[in-house]
């Protein structure tokens, strides 16, 4: 027994100073690495598939602003997704990042973006349709309050 625990320690030793064999390198190759920034392709376009169901289906977004007809919503989802994905990539130095932390910043930055950009769309569309909603009763208000003094002065014209 003696004599089993020298050759233990030495093989222990003996494997920790001998380099990694050629096969462990190459399923070193072949573990996925992690990497956050930038998204994968499938991941941008399941942003946007999700930026379409937001802007056409029943949200609390088109709920509140109005619903996007979808072939609109499919544009404007690709713009936002694209705009936000440079404005990321922009304050991502067009590297990716050294770290995961920093990857999970710039994602976060990403997130964030698309998130402010479907607002300002979704604000700017329902002002935009409100605009010519307020032009028309406006215009109106306008025509009925001319009719109704129209009356009132051939009234008093025929007095």
């Amino acid at each position: 027994m003696a004599e089993d625990a020298p050759n233990a320690a030495e093989g222990s030793a003996d494997a920790d100073a001998a380099p990694p064999a050629p096969g462990a390198k190459a399923a070193e190759a072949l573990l996925p690495s992690l990497s956050i920034w930038p998204p994968s392709q499938r991941t941008r376009d399941a942003v946007v598939r999700r930026l379409v169901q937001t802007l056409a289906a029943p949200s609390v977004l088109s709920q509140r602003y109005g619903a996007v007809p979808e072939p609109e919503a499919e544009r404007a989802a690709a713009a936002v997704e694209a705009e936000a994905f440079a404005a990321a990539s922009e304050s991502a130095a067009g590297a990716s990042p050294a770290s995961v932390e920093e990857g999970i910043e710039v994602l976060q930055a990403y997130s964030k973006e698309v998130s402010r950009r479907l607002l300002e769309l979704a604000k700017s569309r329902s002002a935009a349709a409100a605009a010519p909603a307020a032009e028309a009763s406006a215009q109106e208000s306008e025509e009925s309050s001319a009719t109704a003094a129209a009356p009132a002065e051939s009234a008093a014209s025929e007095e």
